[in-house]
């Protein structure tokens, strides 16, 4: 969704960086790799994984498991951004997933960002098929400020899945960002004039100048990422981020080595009744 123009703070001219989402909902991983591999070859600013036990509502349908499958495309990689989209707090205990997360950046060098979310009604079906307790909202909200306080503590960046009052004002409370999935411009902005960071994420039209003119509208909302979905071409995605003025990344930058020196962003997930 990103119809009209908004402007939530002067962006004009300021790069946004802009990442995919990786083809997870697979049997194997060769095309998640190859699509990795490709992302960062082209310029592209991150590579991004889903948190379902299966697509949504599509319960027969393969899914890779998110941690895992980063862990190989951090392997592949170098230089671009890793990260969850989101990462859904009560899959597993808290401290596993703090764990897991720290483990990741370890492996990337630094490379790491952490979108959290705390699922909806829509993922309940995935917890109950696999007998994972689906917690009422406020507690699982609590949950994600535990995980979240710590790991930007240890300063990793974290995304907040965000969209009802409530999670907004929560990644605002932990110093995160909050990341709209197919937030309209109209949104990112009035969040972006609170001066909460934000991020977006979502389609983006097939066709040049509609996705051009899709993520400026973010830009120009105020967003500083656009994580676009697993994308029809990704010479497309690069050609956009191009002609918005994105930064150039080469190889030989090298990762970041630390707190110092990461390409900071922090955010939370969440839609519908306010998580994700």
């Amino acid at each position: 969704m990103c119809a009209g123009a908004v402007t939530g703070g002067d962006r004009r001219g300021t790069p946004v960086k802009v990442g995919v989402t990786v083809p997870q909902f697979e049997a194997g991983a060769d095309a998640a790799i190859a699509g990795a591999v490709r992302a960062e070859a082209l310029g592209l600013d991150g590579i991004f994984c889903f948190d379902h036990l299966w697509p949504m509502g599509q319960p027969g349908r393969p899914a890779l498991s998110s941690l895992p499958l980063l862990g190989a495309l951090a392997a592949a990689t170098s230089v671009i951004h890793l990260g969850t989209l989101v990462a859904r707090i009560g899959l597993l205990p808290d401290d596993v997933l703090v764990s897991s997360v720290v483990s990741l950046d370890r492996i990337s060098a630094g490379r790491f960002l952490t979108g959290l979310g705390t699922g909806d009604h829509l993922s309940r079906a995935e917890n109950e098929a696999f007998g994972i307790p689906f917690d009422p909202a406020r507690t699982r909200r609590e949950h994600l400020v535990r995980v979240a306080t710590v790991l930007t503590e240890r300063g990793i960046p974290v995304w907040v899945g965000g969209g009802s009052p409530a999670t907004n004002e929560l990644a605002r409370t932990v110093g995160c960002a909050v990341n709209l999935w197919d937030g309209a411009p109209t949104e990112l902005a009035e969040l972006a004039a609170s001066g909460v960071e934000v991020t977006w994420a979502g389609s983006v039209p097939d066709e040049p100048r509609a996705a051009t003119a899709c993520l400026e509208a973010v830009r120009g909302a105020g967003a500083t990422w656009a994580v676009c979905a697993w994308p029809r071409s990704l010479d497309t995605v690069a050609a956009v981020r191009e002609q918005l003025g994105g930064d150039q990344l080469s190889r030989s930058e090298g990762p970041p080595t630390g707190p110092t020196d990461r390409r900071s962003v922090r955010s939370v997930h969440g839609v519908a009744d306010g998580q994700r």
